[in-house]
């Protein structure tokens, strides 16, 4: 008999949103923690730099322009993913509610589109974070590379996957999957 443990012998315990939020309740989580549950796994998110930073508020900007009154723009706002994920992508596009979700937040019904910026976390974020938001229908997302000068469109979520995969070094102008009368210009994204 081995006596060897495998990896895959190893029992893991996933942890629900619930457990999440009474873990930084009693102080197990810092209340300035950079932190994200992800398939009942907490994650580190890497610090923000000033280049993630800017980008994030000039696509920020550019959303709202662009979706005005149809929809909201959230910023790094945590997004219900079932009971055991709850993300919190740098900008999330969901549909308009009379409470701005003071009552709870937005689920996959109510994303209209996700974009997450990347400078360190492009292979995590591939590995990860697409794989989640297709399993839960997330209809469109939108992965900003900083370091590779590109962003990776994902589309259409069927059986747990995208079926519309695409890289664009020079974008241009983009309609939103579920808004398609609004097009965003993404050629100034990777300008200084």
């Amino acid at each position: 008999m081995n006596s060897v443990m495998q990896e895959d012998d190893v029992s893991r315990r996933r942890i629900t949103v619930d457990d999440y939020y009474r873990m930084a309740e009693v102080g197990l989580l810092a209340r300035d923690a950079r932190v994200e549950l992800i398939d009942g796994e907490i994650v580190d998110m890497a610090p923000i730099g000033s280049r993630h930073g800017g980008t994030e508020t000039q696509l920020m900007e550019l959303l709202s322009e662009t979706v005005g009154s149809r929809a909201l723009v959230r910023e790094q706002q945590p997004l219900r993913l079932g009971d055991c994920s709850e993300p919190q992508p740098d900008v999330c596009v969901v549909k308009r509610r009379q409470d701005y979700y003071k009552g709870a937040h937005p689920t996959p019904e109510d994303t209209l589109l996700i974009v997450e910026i990347c400078e360190t976390s492009l292979s995590r974020d591939l590995r990860r974070k697409i794989p989640l938001y297709a399993r839960h229908d997330i209809p469109e997302v939108w992965i900003v590379d900083l370091k590779g000068a590109q962003i990776h469109f994902f589309r259409s979520p069927d059986a747990g996957a995208y079926t519309q995969v695409s890289a664009d070094e020079a974008p241009g102008v983009v309609s939103l999957t579920m808004l398609p009368d609004a097009a965003i210009d993404l050629s100034a994204v990777f300008g200084t």
